[in-house]
């Protein structure tokens, strides 16, 4: 009984970088992890090395809020991310926090900066020279992106495949071009909410972006039938296509990709007229389409 007493083993005891943390802590959710280093010294020394080696860190696992500090010293030794979601800091977070992250980690593919207001155009500048690799680009509501820094990151990043531009409004069609011409290979595009965005954008994303799959156009009041025509000559891998609130594009040519199969996020006119109806009666007529 005393030798296998002092032949006892203790969690801790296995090899860290070896067996805990590629075949344990992996299999924990980030907010058991922040718990976990808390426990003792030698389990913050643990979490820590697991985060200098995790190739994904999101944020919005952790809670609904972090502390500044915390981001930080949690990503102080990594150089290996691949996936950086910044939720749950986004009121918060600064190029003071962010730069040293992105600084160290030139293996980025995927970075969500979605609602990071207090950032500026030095972040993105950062991340076009540091994320040759990059691949998917959130930057939606982010109202700090300008023409400069969205040139650099279309010089820089020419693998990019998916980008969301949404209610960024300092852009204009002639930066929304420029990135159309250098990333080739995109595959998913939202220019919704703003209004400088008009048929010379679309034309020059569908016709230097034959792999395009998803298109956002909601809310460009500027985009008219002529452009959408385009897109269904060019964009032949088109899936999806929103133009909720673009009141120039007319169902004669939306039409046209219904019959390829694309989903539309504006219903045709008579099945909205239907809906409509059935609101005000309660309930909804049959009637022969094929009339």
């Amino acid at each position: 009984m005393e030798g296998s007493a002092s032949c006892r083993y203790q969690l801790l005891d296995l090899p860290w970088e070896d067996v805990l943390v590629p075949h344990v802590l992996c299999f924990l959710p980030m907010h058991h992890l922040v718990i976990l280093q808390r426990v003792s010294k030698q389990f913050q020394a643990l979490i820590q090395v697991y985060l200098a080696n995790c190739r994904s860190f999101d944020l919005s696992q952790v809670g609904p809020c972090i502390p500044k500090q915390a981001f930080c010293n949690m990503l102080r030794d990594n150089k290996v991310l691949q996936n950086l979601t910044l939720q749950n800091c986004s009121e918060w977070v600064t190029d003071k926090e962010l730069l040293p992250v992105i600084g160290q980690n030139h293996h980025l593919q995927q970075i969500d900066m979605n609602g990071c207001d207090r950032l500026s155009r030095q972040s993105l500048v950062a991340v076009s020279l540091s994320c040759a690799h990059l691949k998917h680009l959130s930057l939606a509501h982010c109202e700090w992106v300008d023409s400069l820094s969205l040139r650099s990151l279309a010089d820089h990043c020419v693998g990019l495949e998916s980008i969301n531009l949404t209610a960024c409004r300092q852009l204009k069609d002639e930066a929304v071009c420029y990135l159309a011409r250098k990333c080739l290979k995109l595959k998913s595009l939202s220019v919704a909410v703003n209004a400088n965005i008009s048929d010379v954008s679309v034309e020059e994303v569908a016709k230097n972006c034959p792999q395009m799959e998803h298109l956002d156009l909601t809310g460009c009041l500027r985009v008219r039938n002529e452009s959408i025509r385009t897109v269904v000559e060019y964009c032949t891998k088109l899936q999806s296509l929103k133009v909720n609130h673009c009141h120039n594009i007319t169902e004669t040519t939306l039409g046209l990709l219904r019959k390829r199969g694309v989903e539309i996020d504006v219903e045709p006119p008579l099945q909205r007229a239907l809906v409509l109806l059935q609101d005000v009666v309660g309930f909804a007529p049959f009637i022969n389409l094929q009339i």
